[in-house]
């Protein structure tokens, strides 16, 4: 069984310009963070892959016409890393959840206490670990997708590169795409550095327009993986059904 120590995670996630991150989420429904995990923590994260019994299920995107490649759900046992990390992103993106309700006219059900906001969760029905590792292999890809885990959604996700672009993989770019109003839609791709985070939309965003706000759908994924392998691990703010 791997061992990942985790020191002064809730600092490192302390000390990302937060301030920037928020322009930059507003502005394109994205944002990449400082580093979050040193390479030697990304390596004993991606090591997980092959320690089946922590997770609770396998996903061939194949075999769903989702891509193709592979991602395994954790169970709750989570690893301290995971745990630690949720924990404290969630009050920093909590502003922003609550911000974009308010633009968009919708509820902010999310309380200040993560636990809280977990249980309310596994009251609606949705109990399922969300917390996701996912691996690609040279030609895998993953389809421009919207996250749909049941009623009750954290708006903001976070994705972390365990491996290092143009050295361990080529190819594997983050992918978003807005549908914009009465417009084509526009296009945007994110390389990953190693332990870097990406914080992006579930769904959508609020969008300026002269009526006030609207609502801008997005999707992600991933572009086509040409050499290597690319690992991630996908941190949801909400338990699943």
């Amino acid at each position: 069984m791997t061992i990942i120590p985790t020191p002064e995670l809730g600092d490192r996630v302390a000390t990302v310009n937060w301030e920037v991150v928020v322009d930059e989420l507003n502005e394109h429904g994205s944002a990449l963070t400082d580093r979050l995990l040193t390479p030697e923590e990304c390596r004993a994260v991606s090591a997980l892959y092959d320690e089946t019994e922590r997770f609770r299920a396998t996903v061939d995107m194949a075999r769903f016409r989702f891509g193709s490649g592979q991602y395994r759900y954790f169970t709750h046992q989570l690893p301290d890393v995971v745990r630690e990390l949720r924990e404290a992103l969630y009050p920093r993106l909590l502003p922003v959840a609550r911000d974009w309700a308010d633009k968009l006219g919708q509820p902010a059900p999310w309380p200040d206490s993560f636990g809280e906001w977990l249980e309310m969760c596994h009251l609606a029905g949705q109990s399922k670990s969300a917390q996701i590792l996912l691996r690609y292999g040279a030609g895998d890809w993953n389809a421009l997708h919207r996250d749909v885990f049941g009623e009750m959604v954290f708006p903001l996700q976070v994705v972390i590169g365990l491996d290092a672009p143009g050295t361990d993989f080529t190819g594997g770019e983050f992918l978003m795409v807005e549908q914009r109003p009465r417009a084509q839609s526009r296009g945007s791709s994110t390389t990953l550095p190693q332990g870097h985070g990406l914080v992006f939309t579930t769904r959508d965003r609020p969008i300026a327009s002269k009526r006030g706000w609207s609502t801008g759908p997005m999707r992600h994924g991933v572009s086509t993986v040409r050499s290597g392998r690319r690992h991630t691990l996908g941190l949801v703010f909400h338990d699943a059904s």
